[in-house]
């Protein structure tokens, strides 16, 4: 029986540009961005969407959007995995990062940035978009065996979720 591997694709969310001295790396999120984000958290958890796996990116924004995100969802904060890879990652990074997942692990959720994570998901959903919101979601599952073989698997988007969907 062909088993399914679950991506959810998350935008972090809104960030801050107020502090020059901060590099874009550290810069926090802003009141409004937590606000949104733990909206969609109710939303993921309405959906009992609950990831066996979180990357992270390692900016900032993204990792503070995987904390929101997790403790909202019941998922363990300490076991985020944080990559600098999916900091300004392109397309073919985002796929070397989950095909270097475990096949024991069926669900992952990935926080990173645009404009890469539109392009991205712009690969599944049909019509594309033209921009994925900060705290944005895309939940795509491919009918595939491994992490490797889903750049070629069949697959069917569960949802597109927005904070601006939610009220």
């Amino acid at each position: 029986m062909e088993k399914t591997k679950t991506v959810y694709i998350v935008r972090h969310a809104k960030s801050s540009w107020d502090n020059f001295a901060l590099s874009d790396h550290d810069r926090p999120l802003l009141p409004v961005g937590i606000k949104k984000t733990k909206r969609i958290s109710k939303y993921l958890k309405s959906k009992k969407v609950l990831p066996d796996l979180f990357i992270s990116s390692s900016a900032v924004r993204a990792f503070e959007t995987a904390r929101l995100i997790a403790k909202g969802i019941g998922y363990e904060t300490d076991a985020i995995d944080n990559r600098k890879e999916l900091y300004h990652a392109g397309i073919d990074e985002i796929y070397d990062e989950l095909f270097s997942i475990d096949n024991s692990v069926n669900s992952v959720m990935i926080f990173g940035h645009n404009p890469t994570f539109t392009f991205f998901v712009n690969n599944f959903v049909s019509p594309e978009i033209d921009n994925l919101p900060t705290s944005g979601v895309v939940g795509v599952e491919f009918k595939a065996n491994s992490w490797e073989s889903i750049a070629n698997a069949k697959f069917k988007v569960n949802f597109v979720v927005f904070p601006r969907m939610l009220k």
